[in-house]
């Protein structure tokens, strides 16, 4: 069984995964805390235990850590003893953290694929440009590997595994819905890390249709849906991390990622972006200074963290599923509510932050045990998704089903660790 946590990073989700970890000491052990700034990551020990999160008393430390340094890094894994490192920092860093836990044998859990600073949508399948590269080295060393398992990548990739396994006898169709029906009360914010949000809406948008990858541009393609909780509401077509594993591990031919955007994010995006001011590339002021762009957007951005204390309304994310059942049509929605003042209230984080940060603590209670505890690595879609789903139930993600029976809570209470693996059952391509 493995035990003692290292979180890296200390943002609002970093936050969210420290307090469900404290939660969870008793199964983690030790929770350790890096970042860059030490003070950020002290603050967020503050909040876990003014909060009285630790379900035991244990150890809970913060440290300064550039992990970026593939060398400091194994130094902190060893000197904390951790073996199960969760990476919820930049997306630059995830090439570094994941050596550092091949080279010291710690399985590794990240939320978001890796990027390059100097590079935006790159071709797909994404994950082979980086993290598939290592796959090897982690399976003949028997590291687990546990890639995307935030709420999206990660939850939905789960949701896509129960509605092949479970649902359907062939599928046709994964649309991945993502609805922030949510209110922060500021002019123009992101929810998460600006410079990453951009990223993801300034190049090809790739989408996996007709078995093949397809581009189209950011806002080209919408679609309007009414959804439980939020209501109708439109959502446009983007590139998105699951997208690439799923449509290499899953016989689907159309996979798809849609996220919701009012007009007024819209006009200030496209206003930025025209201006040139999303740009990952340097230039030069007439001072002679250098700066990037899309760096500099982001100084003058409020730190998504800020939003918490003020934000209303509730999140809607899910995967509408279709194919056929029986021999006839079928059609599921598998999703997931989130209220931003409750998760304000149980971990000083807003809803976007929550659902992103409760996943990866649930995969890491899940390696601790031994169920995810794979020896190589591994998307989450590959993995049972029963115990996942039926852990989160428990720590506030409730999954909910819409179909032909109308809409109602799932239950995994009956799933056993010595059920056949999700990965057999639908039949992984690779």
């Amino acid at each position: 069984m493995k035990k003692n946590v290292l979180i890296l990073g200390a943002g609002g989700v970093a936050q969210v995964v420290a307090h469900k970890a404290a939660m969870a000491n008793d199964v983690l052990g030790d929770i350790h805390i890096a970042s860059r700034t030490l003070s950020k990551c002290q603050d967020i020990v503050s909040s876990v235990l003014e909060k009285k999160s630790l379900k035991k008393p244990g150890i809970i430390e913060a440290h300064q850590l550039d992990a970026l340094d593939v060398e400091a890094t194994k130094a902190l894994i060893a000197k904390t003893r951790s073996q199960i490192v969760i990476n919820v920092g930049s997306a630059f860093i995830n090439m570094s953290v994941l050596e550092a836990c091949i080279e010291t044998g710690a399985a590794y859990i990240d939320t978001a694929i890796h990027e390059d600073p100097a590079k935006i949508c790159e071709t797909p399948p994404w994950y082979a440009n980086y993290e598939w590269k290592r796959r090897e080295r982690c399976d003949k060393a028997g590291v687990t590997a546990i890639l995307g398992a935030g709420f999206d990548p990660g939850v939905v990739n789960a949701f896509a595994a129960l509605a092949v396994e479970e649902y359907f006898d062939t599928v046709d169709s994964i649309d991945i819905i993502d609805i922030n029906a949510g209110s922060h009360g500021k002019y123009f914010a992101t929810n998460f890390d600006p410079e990453i949000n951009f990223r993801e809406f300034t190049g090809t948008v790739y989408t996996w249709q007709d078995s093949q990858w397809t581009s189209n541009q950011m806002f080209e393609i919408s679609r309007t849906d009414d959804l439980p909780v939020v209501g109708e509401r439109t959502s446009y077509l983007c590139g998105h991390d699951e997208i690439h594993s799923l449509a290499a591990n899953l016989d689907v031919p159309n996979i798809r990622f849609w996220m919701g955007f009012g007009e007024h994010y819209i006009n200030v995006f496209t206003v930025l972006k025209n201006l040139g001011l999303l740009s990952e590339q340097p230039v030069t002021t007439a001072e002679g200074v250098e700066v990037v762009p899309l760096k500099v957007v982001k100084a003058v951005l409020p730190d998504p963290s800020s939003l918490a204390p003020n934000y209303t309304g509730k999140t809607c994310i899910g995967d509408l599923v279709k194919g056929k059942k029986d021999g006839k049509d079928r059609e599921v929605f598998i999703y997931n509510v989130a209220d931003h003042a409750e998760a304000y209230r149980e971990v000083g984080s807003q809803g976007i932050s929550y659902t992103a940060g409760v996943p990866p603590v649930a995969a890491a209670i899940l390696v601790a045990k031994g169920i995810w505890d794979a020896h190589k690595m591994v998307n989450v879609e590959e993995l049972p998704p029963q115990p996942f789903l039926g852990l989160l139930n428990k720590m506030g993600l409730q999954t909910s089903i819409r179909d032909e029976n109308g809409e109602r809570e799932l239950s995994f209470d009956d799933w056993t660790p010595s059920a056949r693996p999700a990965s057999d059952k639908i039949a992984v391509k690779r």
